[in-house]
């Protein structure tokens, strides 16, 4: 494969910045589907499903990020990725997926009983980002 040129990519949470470097291809998980980025992409703002983001590093090294729902822009040669969360799937923690799964669903239950209002597609994204964490399995696919 041909060598790609790399461009800045930075993945931040509402807590810390999980990833800040180079990369020659991003695919992030999108609302229509993947969206694939490299070097030199045309200007691009879109909202972002719970999934998997994948990180190809220079060298040939890939990163895989279970990813909360968020935000995506692309500008000149940077990449922003904001979520609400993101862990390497190689660091999964099933006790906190767990936890997480566990909350999104009791939330959502207490939605459809009338008990709370609130926005039922960002409790669903809470529920498969929890789902794609303990799908990971801690190693990377």
């Amino acid at each position: 494969m041909a060598e790609r040129t790399p461009f800045s990519v930075s993945v931040v949470t509402p807590e810390r910045a999980v990833f800040d470097g180079e990369a020659e291809m991003l695919v992030v998980p999108g609302e229509a589907g993947e969206i694939g980025v490299l070097a030199r992409h045309v200007a691009l703002e879109a909202l972002l499903e719970s999934g998997l983001t994948r990180i190809h590093l220079p060298g040939g090294e890939k990163i895989e990020l279970a990813t909360g729902p968020g935000f995506f822009e692309v500008h000149a040669s940077r990449a922003l990725v904001l979520v609400d969360d993101a862990v390497d799937v190689r660091e999964t923690d099933p006790t906190r997926a767990t936890a997480q799964l566990e909350e999104a669903r009791a939330e959502l239950a207490r939605l459809e009983s009338g008990e709370v209002e609130g926005d039922r597609w960002r409790i669903e994204q809470k529920i498969r980002h929890a789902e794609n964490q303990l799908a990971s399995g801690g190693h990377s696919r």
